[in-house]
């Protein structure tokens, strides 16, 4: 019996030995890693909320920062930013800049751009709609969108403060004429040129100037009227706002003027000091 059971527990001995050594030896089950997703990637012409995407040609966006004369002191919002190419343009010469996108793939797109560019403590994005968003605390807006869309914030941009400057590649703003254009020049072939409006003050209405009156009629930054001095009223001319600043002709001499707080003060022909003060309506 001895005989027999020996060899038997030896075999189960050397089982489990066997069995354990596999089991340290044995690799372990590893999960597989899951395949990795795509980057997200735009195509010129998507659809999106409102308008189709397409990127604004580079040399462009360096053209109409140059026309909205930027400096690190300006707060930029880009209306429907995109990839957020204007954003981080600004950005890298100074600017505080901001994008509004609906798409939230853009946003993300935009931000890692920002990322790579090293400018995210200048440019920010968020997702939302250009409608319902506050952007009124920026002095420089960029947009590229459609002539229907540019004129439903035509009224929002009207309202904003004066001297803001707002730059469109391409699209107008109906019959508010521009106050400056410029082409994208170089190579650019499809969406090259831009316009800019600077926000005008609201100066129509009568003001008094010591025995005179003078009467404006505004229509946008344009300005029409007449300037009544010792009795003698005169036809003005050649006037325009440009933000706070107002030019005009009358009786043959030029006024130029700052307008703020119901005041306009400025000189006649460069030297000769006049003011006027908003009439009560």
């Amino acid at each position: 019996m001895r005989q027999f059971r020996i060899p038997v527990l030896a075999c189960v001995i050397s089982a489990l030995t066997l069995t354990g050594a596999y089991a340290q030896s044995a690799p372990a089950a590893t999960v597989p890693t899951p395949p990795a997703q795509e980057e997200y990637t735009p195509t010129s012409g998507q659809a999106g909320k409102d308008v189709v995407w397409v990127p604004t040609p580079d040399a462009l966006v360096e053209r109409m920062l140059d026309m909205a004369n930027i400096t690190k002191d300006d707060y930029l919002i880009d209306l429907g930013s995109g990839d957020g190419r204007t954003v981080i343009t600004a950005a890298k010469r100074g600017t505080r800049a901001h994008g509004i996108e609906y798409n939230p793939d853009m946003v993300a797109l935009s931000e890692r751009n920002a990322k790579a560019a090293g400018v995210t403590e200048r440019a920010t994005f968020v997702r939302g709609d250009i409608f319902k968003s506050d952007f009124s605390k920026a002095t420089v807006v960029t947009l590229f969108l459609l002539p229907n869309l540019n004129l439903q914030l035509r009224p929002i941009l009207l309202d904003m403060k004066p001297g803001t400057r707002v730059v469109s590649n391409t699209f107008d703003m109906g019959d508010w004429q521009p106050d400056d254009r410029i082409d994208a020049g170089g190579d650019c072939k499809n969406y090259c040129r831009a316009m800019k409006w600077v926000i005008p003050v609201k100066a129509g209405g009568t003001w008094r100037l010591g025995n005179g009156e003078l009467k404006l009629t505004q229509t946008y930054q344009m300005l029409d009227g007449t300037l009544t001095l010792g009795g003698k009223t005169l036809p003005i001319s050649a006037a325009k706002m440009d933000g706070t600043k107002i030019t005009f002709t009358a009786g043959g001499r030029r006024y130029t003027g700052e307008v703020a707080d119901g005041k306009m003060t400025g000189q006649v022909d460069g030297s000769e000091a006049w003011s006027a003060t908003r009439a009560a309506s």
